[in-house]
């Protein structure tokens, strides 16, 4: 993809959230706590389908390239007066940044929604981010929903399947939050989602579907019951039996950990295999209950992915702040999965600063080396970078930079896939 010849400019927003680009500084990136100038080769143009957003309370720090200094823009340099405001981008899925947005928090703000907040500026009449593709899978692409289409077949699934309780939990995902998956679901194709857990033993920092004290707004509401195994099954059976690069998965964003409901996992999964041996069947976990993994192989579990802030325990238990288990669990779980010759992905929540220091990486690379490991899908993670830093009582220490994690990682593990989505494994 095509690179910029130079830095781009400063964008930032005034007090009515209009945006705007200022010459006199070029764009900065963080990590970390560190501001730093953003490489050329870092820079693609803002994908399709991402969004920009206005940081209320953030003051834009920008980079003075004639002096090297990082400059915070506090006044409007238009001369009109009024808040500057910092500016982020929310890339499109399949996307990886490797630079957060630079900004001065004022004092006695509350945290930003959880969302991922990339470094953007402007430059020759486009915005550009700091990120890459990590995976080529288009299923999430904008260009493949058709807004029309994805309505019609999903209310004509809703209205053919008044019955089923997760059909309808679905119908919502796709016209109300827009989940791409859901979405797919309907148009009856690649990843289908199955969530099925209202409740949850982590009480992460980010939990997108459940925020009780209010600090943060959860991005969508968690699933109200249990579905049973028909309801499971009337999904997951047509899905695997006819949709191109079928795939399944349990965990989703709008539930709780699966793992908690085991026996239902179990017999969903044994009715799908005694209809179908097509497809994939995938769970996404926190991985915290390895004798109930150690089950769901021996039902037909096809691959795991296992979400991961960090690898390091002391960071991984700050955020995850786990209810009965521990990070050794999950290790656990990993093992279990490869030692039956399953499929593994590791979800790692992609924070520049911290997923790519030398310690988290060698960490890693000593895990892999023990139990193996078939794919990392790197997630952008969406959570306000310094609130998420101040809860874990982070300390920056020497980074390789996000890319330079990945070549490492590459050189390490010549076999190791990296990506953004779970793989068909069956097609």
């Amino acid at each position: 993809m095509k690179h910029p010849e130079e830095i781009p400019s400063l964008v930032y927003a005034d007090s009515t959230g209009r945006i705007f680009d200022f010459p006199g500084l070029k764009m900065a990136g963080r990590s970390g706590r560190v501001f730093h100038p953003v490489e050329p080769a870092d820079l693609i143009p803002l994908p399709q389908g991402s969004e920009l957003f206005v940081l209320p309370g953030r003051i834009p720090v920008g980079w003075d390239q004639s002096v090297d200094e990082m400059i915070a823009l506090e006044q409007n340099p238009e001369g009109k007066g009024g808040t500057v405001q910092a500016v982020a981008a929310f890339m499109a899925p399949a996307y990886t940044q490797t630079a957060l947005a630079a900004y001065v928090q004022e004092e006695s703000m509350p945290p930003l929604p959880l969302f991922a907040y990339t470094a953007v500026g402007w430059m020759k009449g486009r915005f550009w981010v700091a990120g890459f593709r990590s995976d080529p899978d288009s299923r999430q692409d904008i260009r493949n929903f058709n807004v029309d289409q994805v309505r019609r077949k999903t209310l004509s699934m809703l209205r053919n399947r008044r019955h089923n309780r997760l059909v309808q939990h679905l119908g919502r995902c796709s016209l109300t939050y827009g989940c791409p998956a859901a979405k797919n679901y309907f148009l009856g194709r690649w990843e289908a989602p199955l969530p099925t857990s209202p409740v949850c033993n982590a009480r992460c920092l980010g939990c997108l579907s459940l925020q009780p004290d209010s600090k943060l707004p959860s991005t969508q509401e968690r699933i109200k019951f249990v579905p049973t195994v028909d309801e499971v099954a009337e999904i997951a059976v047509p899905h695997l039996k006819h949709a191109r690069k079928a795939i399944v998965s349990f965990g989703q964003g709008c539930e709780g950990e699966p793992l908690l409901q085991g026996k239902l996992l179990r017999d969903s999964i044994r009715r799908m295999r005694s209809e179908t041996l097509r497809g994939t069947i995938n769970v996404n976990t926190n991985a915290s209950r390895p004798d109930v993994v150690e089950d769901l192989i021996g039902a037909g579990l096809d691959s795991i992915r296992i979400s991961m802030n960090s690898v390091r325990p002391g960071y991984y238990h700050a955020y995850y702040r786990p209810k009965g288990y521990s990070q050794e669990d999950v290790l656990s779980s990993w093992r279990i999965m490869k030692e039956a010759g399953r499929f593994v992905s590791l979800n790692l929540f992609v924070m520049p600063g911290i997923t790519d220091e030398i310690e988290e990486i060698d960490r890693l690379s000593s895990l892999i080396e023990d139990m193996g490991l078939d794919l990392i899908q790197l997630r952008n993670h969406n959570i306000d970078p310094g609130w998420y830093q101040d809860e874990i009582a982070y300390r920056q220490a020497a980074r390789a930079g996000v890319r330079n994690m990945v070549k490492i990682l590459k050189k390490r593990f010549p076999r190791l896939r990296f990506g953004y989505f779970n793989p068909s494994l069956m097609d």
